[in-house]
């Protein structure tokens, strides 16, 4: 599959043992505990990732030899099965600025937990998070509770965007905060998800 990259000469442990065949998943990629940091590493291990531009904005600020513009992009990636990646990245074009934030957020991939974690489903199934969790980006708060299959997605626009990406068809959400802010409101709902990667002790929700 590796060859089918044109022109990639991998560069790092991690590249040659997949380009070489002798690491076929994602999940064991992460497990040899070497850094993913090539792009196509991912396109390799997980061909099926869809991309979403979630924002893009043009950027200015002064100096010392006049005003600087740049283009900022927001990006989430995810195969709609449990993998996640964000991503947020300036270039002098958006073009540049938006394929710079996909691979970026290649880079960013995780892996996060699903479960059946609602009290009033019990279905077994891995449609919802595990348990609560929260994520936080400057002002923005995300609040992820397990919901009982066939819900939904109780949030609306970049949220929903981000989470349908990782997989999650299921779940309660609140946010509080500069919600308006489609940057941060990305990155904590990505970081509310990261946190299904923590084992939780005890039981309860939050």
């Amino acid at each position: 599959m590796a060859e089918m990259i044109e022109g990639w000469t991998p560069k790092t442990r991690l590249g040659r043992l997949v380009y070489e065949g002798k690491i076929t998943t994602f999940d064991d990629a992460v497990a040899t505990g070497h850094p993913v940091k090539e792009p196509e590493i991912i396109d390799i291990l997980l061909p099926e990732l869809s991309d979403e531009v979630l924002d893009i904005n043009m950027v200015q600020r002064m100096t010392d030899s006049g005003r600087r513009v740049k283009f900022r992009a927001a990006v989430a990636i995810g195969n709609r099965d449990g993998y996640i990646g964000f991503a947020e990245t300036k270039d002098l074009q958006a073009g540049p600025a938006i394929r710079k934030a996909i691979e970026t957020a290649k880079l960013n991939l995780i892996k996060i937990n699903r479960g059946c974690g609602s009290w009033e489903c019990g279905c077994g199934e891995a449609h919802t998070v595990p348990y609560t969790v929260r994520g936080k980006a400057g002002s923005v708060t995300v609040l992820l509770k397990p919901a009982p299959r066939g819900l939904g997605i109780t949030s609306g626009g970049t949220a929903r965007k981000v989470l349908q990406l990782a997989g999650i068809k299921d779940v309660w959400t609140r946010s509080s905060g500069q919600t308006r802010t489609t940057i941060n409101f990305a990155r904590a709902t990505f970081e509310a998800l990261k946190a299904t990667t923590t084992v939780r002790i005890g039981g309860g929700t939050q």
